[in-house]
């Protein structure tokens, strides 16, 4: 912004009443939310069309997923999906199988996850994954095959 810019704001007679406003970046939202058939596919994508700053809506039944693109901001968009369908509404939780160190430790493989998808493990609501402790750790090292001389018993 130059200086005749930031000059002509300042002394602009126009612009008293109105409120400086965030602009809203670009974003991508993706919920997860039920779908059994194609009016509930039609039900959900309803809901979200006419929100103020949505350009596109892509829905994937099979996958229970809906994918809004626009100005949005993602709280206001769960909360409007499960206002206006009155079904249960929430961040889509998933990654890729292959973004994941470990995809079947505790609290990051999940049965109802779509395929190739596991849980978030950056999740805050998720409890850390299954770390092995020092001994367990000290008890399948002592038994290696690559280390054969670190057990006496054998």
């Amino acid at each position: 912004m130059g200086a005749l810019d930031h000059f002509s704001n300042i002394f602009d007679c126009t612009s008293h009443n109105k409120r400086l406003k965030k602009r809203r970046q670009l974003q991508t939202v993706e919920i997860k939310v039920k779908m059994d058939c194609e009016g509930c596919e039609r039900k959900v994508k309803r809901a979200v069309e006419g929100m103020k700053g949505v350009n596109q809506v892509d829905v994937e039944r099979k996958a229970n997923k809906l994918t809004v693109i626009g100005y949005v901001e993602p709280s206001k968009v769960v909360a409007r999906v499960a206002h206006r369908t009155g079904k249960k509404a929430e961040i889509w939780p998933y990654v890729p199988y292959g973004e994941v160190a470990h995809p079947y430790a505790q609290g990051v493989y999940d049965r109802k996850a779509p395929a190739g998808y596991v849980r978030n493990v950056e999740d805050p609501q998720m409890s850390q994954l299954g770390r092995a402790s020092s001994l367990e750790v000290r008890y399948t090292t002592a038994f290696s095959d690559e280390n054969p001389a670190a057990c006496a018993v054998m």
